[in-house]
């Protein structure tokens, strides 16, 4: 259920695997996605087991309608209704044991946390989200709210790895003319876009430097829910929070 968990000077960070969960196939068996046409009441008991598996309260967990964009809300709580959540791909927090989630499902989920101002963020990285900006833009909000680049911690779950992930050559032009280290090419000698090396090429620039990224590719693993290998599939959920 939680394939990766991590705990660094009280910012805690966590990655779900498929497994564990309640959801019947194609979205078998944990998916968090609640807009992907699973059963809303197996994604209702799939939040709750992998938060009280986490040791949060499923209650004070805050989601992002993500809309692959560079749009950032500051959250002190969750949202008042489902019909209130906002359309963003980051959220960012200064409250202390307020859980932040981000799914994905090939996209490269980013968790930051500044343990010393108390401040932590989440963010959706998919391609178009990487290009935008949304990781830097994360990264300014929490500046605002205190935190120092030299003191984020940023670690990066499983996605599709740059090897996987192929492009039309002028799309990765495109991608790689705002970010280079996006470049990439598969493992079958085509085009490809690397996110995850984008986002850390990002970070590195922002002064951010204990970052760490999962080996996990999506596409690659069948412990892993994956958009680009299956279309209709469920969601993974990285999780960030303080205290």
């Amino acid at each position: 259920m939680i394939r990766q968990r991590e705990t660094v000077s009280g910012a805690h960070f966590a990655f779900t695997d498929r497994w564990g969960g309640v959801s019947a196939a194609p979205y078998e068996e944990l998916n968090l996605g609640g807009a992907v046409g699973d059963d809303p009441e197996a994604v209702r008991t799939n939040r709750e087991l992998a938060a009280k598996s986490l040791g949060l309260d499923p209650a004070e967990v805050v989601w992002m309608n993500q809309v692959h964009g560079a749009d950032v809300a500051v959250v002190d709580g969750p949202w008042g209704a489902a019909s209130a959540v906002a359309p963003v791909d980051a959220v960012v927090t200064a409250r202390p044991g307020l859980a932040l989630a981000v799914l994905t499902a090939d996209c490269t989920p980013v968790l930051l946390a500044d343990p010393v101002a108390q401040v932590a963020a989440a963010a959706h990285a998919g391609r178009p989200g990487m290009v935008a900006g949304v990781v830097p833009a994360a990264v300014r909000a929490m500046v605002k709210l205190g935190a120092d680049p030299s003191r984020i911690v940023a670690r990066t779950g499983p996605a599709v790895c740059g090897r996987c992930y192929e492009v039309p050559e002028a799309m990765r032009a495109e991608v790689a003319a705002v970010e280079p280290a996006a470049h990439a090419e598969t493992s079958w000698s085509t085009p490809a876009v690397d996110v995850t090396a984008g986002v850390h090429a990002q970070l590195e620039r922002l002064g951010v430097r204990n970052r760490e990224k999962s080996p996990v590719c999506t596409r690659e693993s069948g412990d892993h829910f994956s958009y680009r290998r299956d279309r209709t599939t469920g969601r993974l959920a990285g999780y960030v929070w303080l205290g």
